[in-house]
């Protein structure tokens, strides 16, 4: 699976980690992520993440 990384704020997605603090499983693809998903450091949407 691949890593994202936002272009804001460069906070980097990991799914192998997941987000559980924020009901998000390890193991799950960003691709996976709920489309109004947004980054938990600046806010940015999932659209303005690109894979690493």
């Amino acid at each position: 699976m691949d890593n994202y990384v936002c272009q804001h704020c460069d906070y980097v997605y990991e799914p192998e980690l997941g987000e559980p603090d924020r009901g998000i499983e390890p193991g799950t693809p960003f691709e996976s992520l709920p489309e109004d998903w947004k980054c938990p450091i600046c806010g940015a949407s999932k659209s303005d993440f690109y894979k690493q």
